[in-house]
This record gives C-alpha cells, structure tokens and sequence, in this order.
C-alpha cells in the first residue's frame, strides 16, 4: 500500500479505469447509453477535427519518410535491427490488429453492402470493400506508425524514458506546466489503452463463442458460454503476467499470425477465386486511388443515415486506432530499434495496410460471392450475429472443422497476447517508465483489463463496445497531436548523415 502511496498515477489510474468497470459490471446499459450520448456530441462538433488530425499525421509521415530525415536511425547511429526483417512486419501486424481482423473479415464489407445496396448510382460491393480497406488501411497504420516512432525517438535516441509525457517534458522543459501536461497525456494513454483493449477482448470473446457454438453444433448458449469463454482466457494470461516479458509472447504472435495467412490463402484457393481475385485487384486500385480525398470527407451535409453511418464506423475506427496508439507505439518502437525512420514508416505503413487489402478482398470476397451468386444467408446472419459470419463462411469449404478450430486458437492467441502485453505497458507507464514493472502491477492491470473486457461482453452489444471505447479514446487526440509537434521541433536539430 505503501508504494501505492507514493505512486498518484498509479492510484489514479487504478481509480479511474477500476470505477469505470464497476459501474459498467453495475450498470451495463446506464453506462452505455451515457457513452452513446456523449460520443454522438463529440463526432458531431468534432468529426472535421478527427479527420484533420489523422490525415494530417499520414502526410507528416510520408513526407518524413522521403525527406532529409529518413536517414536518422532510431536509437544510436551505430544501432542495428534486432529482428529480421519478416519477423519485425509479422509482429508489428500481430500487434496491431490481430483479433479484429478475424472478426470483421467478412462481417465489415457486408455490414456496409446492406447499408449501400439499393443506393442509386453506387456500386454497393465496391464501395464496400473501398471503406472497409479505408479504416484498416494507411490512415490507421501511419497513426502507429508515428506514435511508435516518437516515443522510439525520444527513449532510443535521445534517453528519455519510454513514456507517452517525456516528448513534452524533451522539448518544453521541466517546469510546472509541461510536467503537468506530460503527466496528464500519461493518464490518458493509460486510460486509452485499459478501455481499448477491454473492448478487444470482448470481440474476441464473442467471436469465439460463435465460433465454439458453430464447431459443436450447439444452440445458442448466450451470455453463458460468453462468460464461460472468458473465465477460459482469464486463466490463461493471468500466470504470464507474473514472469517476465519475453520474446515467447512474439513467437505466440507469430504463430497466430501464421495461422491467419493459411486460413487466407485456404479461403482464395478453396473459394471462388477467380471472383474473389477480380474483387481484390479493383479493390485495391480504388483504395489506392481514392485514400487521400477520402481522409477529408467528413459527410457534413449528408441525411441522418450517412452521417450516423460515417460516426458510427469511421469515426469510430480512428479514435479506436487512437487508442491503441500509445500501446502498440510502444511495442513497434521497442521491435524497430536501430532502423532508420524511412525504413521504419514505410515498413509500419505499407506492408500491413497491403496485407489489410488482401485480407478484406479476399474474405469479403468470399461473403460477397456467397451471398451474391450462391444465395446462402450470409447478409441475415450479418443483421443476427456479426461474430458467427466468418465461421459461417469457413463452414462451406472442405476441412471446416480444421479451419474452424485454427481460427478459434489464432483469435485466443492475439487475446491472449494482447492482455499480456497491455497490462506489461500499463504497468511500465503507471510506474515512471519502469522498464520491469512488478508482478503485483502487472497482476493489477490485468484484474482491471478483464474486469473492462466483462463490461463490454456484458452489454451484448459491439456496438455497444464501439461506443465505450471511443468515450476512452476521444482526449487522447489532443495527445497525439502534441506529441508530433514535440518530435518535429527535436527533430530540426538533427543533422542527417
């Protein structure tokens, strides 16, 4: 208690993140509606401002990854990479995106079909695929990209512990007002993260209950097997937290990694994939066509429909990616000490915004088929059960018990994982930067992630889960901004090699 005491982040962060899972576990629906509420405010006086900021931090990225700049390596000059490579794009990936891209493979690019088809002059699958590779694609990535880069910057570079507030404290001094602000972004990102990856967690348990009903044949079981499910992944990254982290968390990514590109590959060779592939390659080209102008959209003088579509995903999306900034920034600055910032950007941005591409096209284009060509029911079950549409898929293609039973174990291992990783960071940033929190922290942080992971599965809802975690994430916008302000100023010191 003692060392509580003398910790007020930590105290407060507790506070803050454990209050909001008890009144959640309490309150589930009163909870949710006051985020509805409240994030219906935000996207509507805010939404320019959102995306403003988060185009403007993918031109900042590019431009650095092309100028003088790009020759600066992260850490010392000397520095070389710790990690291949393959294996430095395969964790940053895992890292990234894991559990929600084995959710919303198929279920996202038909979820907006239903809402476009019909439209006049709107190509409704195309559009759809385009969307959907908008949220997961470089917009996402290059916010990543440069808070990883910031804070491997500033710790490797510069020796400043690897905290979300040392920029501010680098750049603008020691005084009252920048301690107190570097303070305060440390707060938010903790915050960020904790509601961040409950919702996380909670996807992914609703996936896998899906995917237990679907392998067994059962009736719907509810919040039964939900719980059940989470009891199941509590018990499995709780005893990680008491030992150090090591690289055997990377190689538990990398296998769940692997097992999503077999499934990738099984669904483009088993599926239609003439069709599936036609749909990749316009897709792609669309994407890569259009990005730009559609990081400016902001729907402003659309109906009530589109612009409650456009908050409820897009907007959604970018502070949700926001969120997770400060956690995953950390993990990919950790991985990608001793690359140059070129090499950095345009290996965090491209490589997993292509892979995106592929997987979207490739799943959606399966769904798109079936539902379009083969008439099974795969929109009605998008409307039922989002979570259930990717096992549905895999159940019309030989070996499906086998695909059904990897994609359990690959969205288990990115929970895992993830939670694992998350309560190390929290831990690390709760505690002044300690680079090995103890295991009393640590345990902590993973009671208070599990107990924000119940409240999001107990409010049955992802939209629900949507909601809360951009409630959490909204402050942090403010955050990132600064952050790339305090990089670019250090970085006018720097004399290139």
């Amino acid at each position: 208690m003692s060392g509580l005491l003398r910790n007020p982040m930590l105290m407060i962060a507790l506070a803050i993140t454990g209050g909001i899972a008890v009144w959640g576990i309490i309150d589930t629906a009163g909870l949710t509606a006051l985020a509805r509420r409240l994030i219906i405010i935000q996207f509507t006086s805010r939404a320019w401002f959102i995306m403003l900021t988060v185009s403007f931090i993918l031109i900042t990225s590019v431009a650095l990854a092309f100028s003088r700049y790009g020759s600066i390596v992260i850490g010392a000059d000397d520095d070389t990479p710790e990690f291949s490579t393959l294996s430095w794009l395969t964790m940053l990936f895992a890292a990234g995106m894991g559990v929600g891209l084995l959710y919303w493979g198929t279920a996202e690019p038909l979820t907006h079909f239903i809402a476009l088809d019909g439209a006049e002059g709107v190509d409704a699958v195309s559009a759809s695929l385009f969307v959907t590779n908008f949220h997961w694609g470089f917009h996402a990535w290059a916010i990543y990209a440069l808070s990883g880069l910031v804070i491997g910057y500033f710790g490797f570079r510069k020796g400043w512990p690897t905290l979300i507030g040392s920029p501010i404290l680098a750049v603008f001094g020691q005084g009252p007002i920048p301690r107190g602000v570097a303070w305060l972004s440390d707060l938010l990102a903790i915050v960020a993260i904790a509601i961040g990856l409950g919702g996380s967690v909670a996807m992914g348990v609703f996936q896998i209950a899906d995917g237990v009903e679907i392998l067994f044949g059962m009736e719907a079981q509810g919040i039964t097997l939900m719980l059940a499910v989470f009891a199941v992944l509590v018990v499995a990254y709780l005893p990680p937290l008491t030992v150090d982290l090591s690289k055997g968390m990377a190689l538990l990514s990398n296998i769940a990694m692997a097992i999503a590109v077999v499934l990738m590959l099984y669904v483009l060779l088993a599926g239609p994939t003439h069709t599936i592939m036609g749909g990749l390659v316009q897709a792609g080209g669309e994407y890569l066509g259009s990005f730009f102008v559609q990081g400016f959209r902001t729907f402003t003088f659309m109906d009530e429909v589109t612009v409650g579509w456009f908050q409820d995903w897009t907007l959604t999306y970018m502070v949700w990616w926001l969120a997770w900034a400060p956690f995953v920034g950390v993990f990919i600055a950790r991985i990608s000490k001793g690359r140059t910032i070129r090499e950095y950007l345009l290996g965090v941005i491209v490589a997993p915004s292509a892979f995106s591409v592929m997987w979207f096209g490739i799943f959606g284009g399966a769904g798109f088929a079936a539902a379009l060509n083969d008439s099974l029911p795969v929109l009605d079950l998008v409307r039922d059960d989002t979570g259930a549409v990717t096992f549905y898929m895999l159940r019309q293609y030989p070996l499906s018990n086998v695909t059904i039973v990897l994609t359990l174990l690959a969205a288990f291992l990115f929970l895992v994982t993830s939670v694992v990783s998350a309560a190390f960071v929290l831990g690390m940033f709760s505690t002044r930067g300690d680079l090995n929190p103890s295991t009393r922290v640590k345990l902590g942080w993973g009671v208070i992630l599990g107990a924000l992971g119940l409240v999001m599965i107990l409010s049955g809802s992802i939209g629900a889960v949507k909601s809360i975690i951009a409630l959490g994430a909204l402050p942090f916008v403010f955050v990132v901004l600064l952050l790339v302000v305090c990089f670019l100023k250090a970085l006018k010191d720097e004399t290139p090699p």
